[in-house]
């Protein structure tokens, strides 16, 4: 039998060079991925709280862990409906949360772990969520070295992600890869099984269950299909021209400047008109590139989980249409709906977006000086 480790790093290493998943059920067997999978979840505090059957970690043997795997083998494992409960957030209002068994977490982290070790090398280095070494500082932290000088940020609200995944679309973004019928019907029996709210079994058509272990990972795998869209579309289309042409007032005030100190090194005087001091004082407050240089393009772009920034050089009207294909996209191939009202393109030097709790705005200065960030409040500056 193959240690944890050994099969998880044979799926990273296919993962790496886009083979396949041929197998992936059969791993289901093998006792040493629960034992590490126990020992991921065991000291959560989540490990203690009942599900629909009251089950906890302390039920939980090797005994236990057996049956489990018989039954993989033989296709009777079901995931059980979980039970709903609703969680009270900062503005008032409430989010619902599934509270799966301890036998179903089990098996849901098995599978995150194999699912993880296949898919993480494959996703988007600009994907921040939910991710090893990775989290908002690395999100934010991209923004402050890598986007000084943009003019536009446009912020992706989808409506009710997670709870509005499309479990066909996920089951054939899975199916791409993962070449394994027996383990797809798993993962769909899982999506399928429902939810108890004051005992009440009810059907789940969309998304994933919030609470789940497996489900932030499935997002992420959903949610890539977005990254690759943006990357591979919208990026090259949105991006050109090596650098901005210079800035003709810029140009026009550093010359003037220049002239004024040659004609005082050849009078031998040293010492800075306030006519110069004027003008370096001017100088500052104007961007040393054209900010209208209509051959100079640039588009950036990040998420979070379900939460997606992108900015923008150029003019708005390119900007609202960026918005307008995001939208599309995420509607006609992920059967998501963009929030219109939510989804703002604010500008850079003037208006602050609102990512991951942060204000975020652009200095008024040359890149010089933009390209430091100071955090303040919430508010961080690049």
């Amino acid at each position: 039998m193959q240690s944890a480790e050994a099969v998880l790093d044979v799926l990273r290493e296919r993962g790496r060079h886009g083979l396949p998943c041929n197998e992936l059920y059969r791993q289901l067997f093998n006792p040493n991925l629960y034992l590490l999978a126990y020992g991921r979840i065991y000291a959560n505090h989540g490990a203690m709280t009942p599900g629909v059957c009251g089950e906890t970690a302390d039920g939980m043997s090797e005994a236990k862990i057996g049956r489990i795997i018989e039954a993989m083998r033989h296709e009777r494992y079901r995931f059980r409906a979980v039970r709903r409960v609703h969680i009270p957030k900062p503005n008032g209002k409430t989010r619902p949360l599934g509270m799966p068994s301890w036998s179903d977490k089990l098996v849901g982290e098995v599978i995150r772990l194999l699912l993880e070790a296949y898919y993480e090398p494959r996703f988007s280095g600009r994907s921040h969520g939910f991710r090893p070494g990775r989290g908002c500082h690395t999100a934010l932290s991209e923004v402050t070295h890598n986007w000084a000088g943009t003019t536009w940020f446009i912020e992706g609200d989808i409506s009710d992600c997670f709870g509005s995944l499309d479990h066909e679309v996920l089951l054939a973004i899975l199916s791409e890869k993962v070449h394994d019928n027996r383990f797809l019907r798993l993962i769909q029996q899982m999506l399928k099984a429902g939810y108890l709210e004051d005992w009440k079994w009810h059907a789940t058509l969309s998304g994933a269950p919030q609470g789940g272990v497996l489900s932030p990972l499935l997002s992420n795998i959903y949610m890539d299909r977005l990254d690759t869209f943006v990357e591979t579309v919208l990026i090259p289309e949105y991006t050109r021209g090596a650098s901005r042409r210079r800035n003709p007032a810029y140009q026009k005030l550093d010359n003037a400047i220049g002239a004024e100190r040659k004609r005082l090194a050849r009078r031998k005087e040293h010492t800075e008109t306030a006519q110069v001091r004027q003008w370096r004082k001017e100088l500052r407050r104007l961007p040393s590139g054209d900010p209208h240089d209509p051959g100079y393009r640039r588009l950036r772009y990040l998420r979070y989980a379900d939460d997606h920034l992108l900015g923008f050089i150029g003019p708005k009207a390119e900007a609202e249409t960026i918005k307008q294909r995001l939208a599309t996209f995420l509607r006609d191939d992920l059967k998501l709906e963009l929030n219109q009202e939510k989804t703002l393109i604010t500008h850079g030097r003037t208006q602050a977006a609102r990512f991951l709790g942060y204000d975020i705005t652009v200095q008024h200065a040359d890149a010089k000086i933009t390209r430091g960030s100071r955090i303040t409040r919430g508010r961080r500056t690049v």
